[in-house]
């Protein structure tokens, strides 16, 4: 069932889901490992990797390009269009998210890095598993509160 008051970003440019899907499950398994490690330098290429994608810069989002398009090659997963405009917002929201890890680990504020890490492990398998993308809820919230347009 659809959310009627939700209002997603669009811009009518398109992506393939399952490439944002299997990103998606990569920054799951990238955070799991940080979580356990606390290894400052795995949330530093995920802040590389988010910054990239989210300033269209896809084409150069490690994640993206080896790992994904890769997979998406050697199992011959189809291409699923989707406007990019809601990933773009949520890589955007990643971004924010990976650069407080980074900064908590790297100050030793750890409590605080795997607390923000749970976060993004949550929100990587939604998109990931269900194709839930929580970026829509949150641009809608930002709206109504008329923090952006």
């Amino acid at each position: 069932m659809a959310d009627d008051n939700l209002d997603c970003p669009v811009d009518f440019i398109a992506i393939n889901e399952n490439r944002a899907r299997l990103v998606a499950f990569f920054v799951g398994v990238l955070g799991a490992v940080c979580f356990i490690t606390t290894n400052w330098l795995i949330s530093a290429f995920l802040l590389a990797d988010f910054t990239l994608r989210s300033f269209n810069l896809n084409n150069y989002s490690p994640l993206g390009l080896i790992i994904s398009g890769e997979l998406l090659k050697l199992f011959k997963i189809k291409n699923k269009p989707v406007d990019r405009a809601p990933k773009r917002f949520a890589a955007f929201m990643g971004l924010v998210f990976v650069a407080i890890i980074t900064l908590s680990l790297l100050t030793g504020l750890i409590t605080l890095a795997k607390a923000a890490l749970v976060i993004l492990m949550i929100f990587a398998a939604l998109e990931s598993f269900a194709g839930f993308c929580a970026g829509c809820y949150v641009y809608s919230y930002l709206k109504r509160l008329k923090l952006i347009k």
